[in-house]
């Protein structure tokens, strides 16, 4: 059943992640009707919200966008820091969307940060101590048992995700429909190339959430035993 359960979930995954590639590459050939950039476009949004102290810059790799809440900047790939496209529009108000979370202490996104630095543990080892749990099952069960725990806090990484990157891409279409960068038909390519990308993180946390479910059975089936 579980074997079942991830090949679904990488099949379903695949699919999300070639459907928002595709979207975004057709989107980035259409261009906004007002000449702004990326930059333009994320630069404007700050200051329409009233922050003034986070920096936009341009980072390297494809699709590498994020805010950076430790430093206060707004990290925009090259595709989208100098492109006029929508899909550009529509990344850079994502990014500065979260920047307004954070801005605005948004509950989640504060729950997320403070879940960082044990997340950042249990990804570097809950792997190693996983499999160990599982070879020493039989005499030390409680290995596997922390293992699942630091797994479970992954998991809850990921849940806790979804409704930040969803509230960051509400409020960027928000934006942009109320300061004139996109109207019409613009708006729902936007809409549409952010709702392609959200249903990545939907699919990583139901890939987390079905790992977290073998382990656990691996662990029940112990305790059965």
């Amino acid at each position: 059943m579980a074997y079942l359960i991830f090949i679904l979930v990488a099949a379903v995954s695949f699919f999300v992640q070639n459907n928002f590639q595709r979207k975004f590459k057709k989107y980035s050939r259409l261009p906004l009707s007002r000449s702004m950039t990326g930059k333009d476009v994320a630069e404007k949004m700050l200051r329409d919200n009233g922050i003034y102290d986070v920096k936009v810059q341009c980072t390297g790799g494809v699709l590498s966008d994020h805010y950076n809440p430790a430093n206060k900047t707004v990290n925009l790939s090259q595709g989208v820091y100098s492109s006029n496209s929508i899909a550009a529009a529509a990344v850079a108000a994502h990014e500065c969307g979260h920047a307004v979370q954070h801005a605005t202490k948004y509950t989640p996104l504060v729950l997320r940060s403070s879940l960082v630095p044990i997340v950042s543990f249990a990804s570097s080892w809950v792997q190693w101590i996983l499999l160990a749990g599982i070879l020493l099952i039989q005499v030390f069960p409680q290995v596997l048992l922390f293992g699942v725990i630091l797994f479970a806090t992954t998991t809850l990484f990921s849940v806790v995700t979804l409704p930040v990157e969803i509230n960051a891409s509400v409020r960027a279409i928000g934006w942009l429909k109320r300061a004139g960068i996109t109207y019409g038909e613009s708006t729902e390519y936007a809409k549409d190339a952010l709702k392609s990308a959200a249903y990545t993180y939907v699919v990583a946390a139901l890939s987390s959430l079905a790992t977290l479910f073998y382990y656990v059975m691996i662990l029940l089936g112990r305790q059965r035993d």
